[in-house]
Parts: C-alpha cells; structure tokens; sequence
C-alpha cells in the first residue's frame, strides 16, 4: 500500500489506519429496536495511507473504484459525482461541528472486503477515515462517541435508518472475542469464541444489496408502527420494540395488521436468540448454537422478509452438507453474506461443495471468505506526521 501511495503522490505515506469489517453472527434487525445483537470484526478490513497537508484539503483515491475525489474541508457538502466520498465529508463534517481540528491529506483508500457484500464496509471506511483524523488532529474520541457519530453519519447524511452495531464493533472489537452489545445503553461484554475445533465461514453470494437501503428504511419504519400499536394496545410508553416480550405481542395480535405482527415477532425472538447464543458461545454448545443461528435465519426469511433467493439457497444447501452446525444470512438482507459455524476439519469441503451447488442451482458465483476473530480500528503505520 505504502508503495501505491507514493506511485500515486511522489511520496511515502506518514500514516497507515485500518478499520475491520464485520460479521453479525446473531442478532439481525435488532440494534435501531434497542435490542441485543452479537458481531465479531474480521480479518478482511478497509485500509487508508496518508500523508498530511498544508491546505485544508483532501485529495482521495479509491483504488477499488479507480476513482478520485477532492473534498474541500471549508465546504463540507454532499459530492453527487463521487458518492462514496460523502463517508468521508460526513465524518470530517461531524468533527468540524464538534470543534476538532482537521487537516487535509493525500490518501488512498483500499479494502479487502467485497463491497455491498453486508459485511459493513460503509462503517469500515468511516472509522478508519475518523482514525485517521483522530491521528492526524491529536485528539482521540470516547468509543461510544466514535460510534454514535459514525451513526449520525450513515442517518443524517447518507440517509440510512442504521443501528449502531457496525460502528461500535469495528471500533472496539477484541482480537479472538465477540461482542455482545445491548443497543438500547451500549453496555458490553467482550465474549470470547469457545467453540471448540470450529469455524465461522463467511460465504458471499455474489448478490449486490442494490435495494437494501430503501427496504432498510422500510423495515425500520414498520417497526415504529409496531412499537406505536403495542404501546396504544397495552397502555405502555416504552421506546424501542426491546421493551416487549413475546406474550405482551401475542396479546396485541389481534389488533395488528399480519404484517406488523409479524415484523415485532421477528424482533423480540430475535432478542432472545441473542441472549441466548450469548450464553452458548461461552458454554461452547457449537449443536446449540447452530440451532439458534437456523431459526434466526428462519424467521428473517418469514416474519422479516429481508432474505430473497440467493441467501436462501446458500443457507439451504448449508445445512444439507456434513459439519454444518448452522447457517444463517448476516447484514441487512436482499444479497450479501451467509456466516456457518462449521466443524475445522471440514471447512475446505464445505466451502468447496457449497459453493458449486450455489452456483449449479443459482447460477451466481459465490466466494468464501474465512476469518478469525479481529481487532478492531487502528493505526498500521504512524511516522513523524509533518
């Protein structure tokens, strides 16, 4: 990357940051409900080299995209020709509310995760990019605040209802652990992976997320009615769908449309899923975990619908194949990734097969993607920053 940098600038880089993806391994829909949900970074991770400037401005290259952008740090402002750089401009424009001090760069911008494969690389780029910041500016944010202000990023600027999952775990994330969250206070426990002789297998069905942000949006505005009837039915003022258990909704049923009903239901089993799974992780009950992650992604596909063909044949044939102990799809929805836990020895087989029966079946060439457990954002490479 160092050598890229100074093809592209005449120079070496002075800094190096990089900011994990990440993999949801239970706990789907629940976090912008107030629930609970259970990610781990992985390996796979966005990276940016940079070299301070004089000026107050940003000249980034996307090395992915083959595309460049200019951002102009005094006219922090929507870029409609180069979207991607509106990561960028909205965490920058974040702090200059806050009163940090910014500097321009030169960077170049590079990832090993796919993109749009639900892995969360739009909160990858805008922790690394706050990384950077942070690094260049002298001053370093409270996790929580990091994480809350990525947030603000993804709602109030790019126009996406997200939860605070993604930020919060690739900015604390603990080599070799989990993280279960609760998203209503942000209290959490760093979980470590006590399945024995296992893996998590991250699989890509090559299926983009085109139109996940509009059904995101959807399902986040469903869920409020949910919240709105059950609180009028029961005579409650709770905040957030977390409040409620599943007898209180089987109570509210019959004044629901199906719908509704059904979109609450998802989110309160999914709750206890999470909890539970939680529990299984440090138990190291990889049958019962497996269990779990099945009837996650059951009630995805039936009370969310939030899967679609793709995911589903994957998780289908996942579960037919030897060592699988569960399967189920992770992010949003409409495409992307499926995570299995997978007995070790069996990992290369399983890939191997479940991979060619998904593109046999579906046509579409999918990718396997294995990872430990990662730490979250950091600096790579830090020099003498002039």
């Amino acid at each position: 990357m160092a050598a890229d940098f100074e093809a592209a600038f005449g120079k070496p880089p002075e800094l190096i940051v990089r900011a994990p993806g990440r993999v949801n391994l239970i706990g789907e829909h629940t976090d912008y409900n107030g629930g609970f949900v259970l990610p781990m970074a992985i390996s796979q991770a966005t990276f940016i080299a940079a070299r301070p400037r004089l000026d107050r401005r940003l000249h980034v290259s996307a090395v992915l995209l083959q595309r460049w952008a200019t951002v102009d740090l005094d006219r922090l402002e929507h870029n409609s020709e180069e979207p991607w750089a509106n990561y960028l401009i909205g965490v920058a424009r974040e702090l200059e509310i806050a009163g940090h001090p910014l500097r321009g760069a030169d960077m170049i911008v590079t990832s090993s995760l796919p993109l749009g494969a639900g892995l969360s690389s739009s909160a990858s780029l805008e922790m690394a990019v706050l990384k950077l910041f942070e690094t260049m500016g002298g001053f370093e944010l409270d996790d929580d605040e990091a994480a809350q202000l990525g947030r603000r990023v993804e709602n109030d600027f790019i126009g996406v209802s997200t939860g605070i999952m993604d930020q919060l775990i690739i900015r604390v994330a603990r080599e070799g652990h989990a993280l279960f969250l609760d998203c209503q206070d942000l209290s959490r426990e760093h979980v470590p992976l006590s399945f024995p002789r296992t893996a998590f297998v991250i699989m890509d069905t090559g299926v983009k997320r085109e139109v996940a942000a509009s059904k995101y949006n959807e399902r986040v505005a469903q869920c409020r009615q949910a919240l709105q009837d059950m609180n009028a039915i029961l005579g409650r003022t709770a905040q957030t769908l977390r409040a409620f258990t599943a007898k209180e909704l089987e109570v509210c049923r019959p004044s629901m449309s199906d719908l509704i009903y059904r979109r609450a239901r998802h989110v309160i089993t999914e709750n206890a899923r999470t909890q539970t799974a939680s529990g299984m992780m440090k138990s190291g009950d990889a049958t019962a975990m497996g269990m779990l992650m099945n009837a996650s992604h059951e009630s995805l596909a039936t009370d969310y619908e939030v899967t679609g063909p793709s995911l589903d044949a994957m998780v289908r044939i996942a579960h037919t194949l030897e060592g699988c102990f569960g399967a189920r799809m992770t992010g949003g929805g409409f495409g992307g990734c499926v995570v299995s836990l997978v007995e070790a020895a069996k990992v290369a087989a399983f890939s191997n097969t479940l991979l060619e029966r998904y593109a046999s079946e579906t046509g579409n060439i999918g990718d396997a993607l294995i990872s430990t457990p990662s730490a979250g954002a950091g600096v790579v490479l830090k020099g003498a920053i002039s």
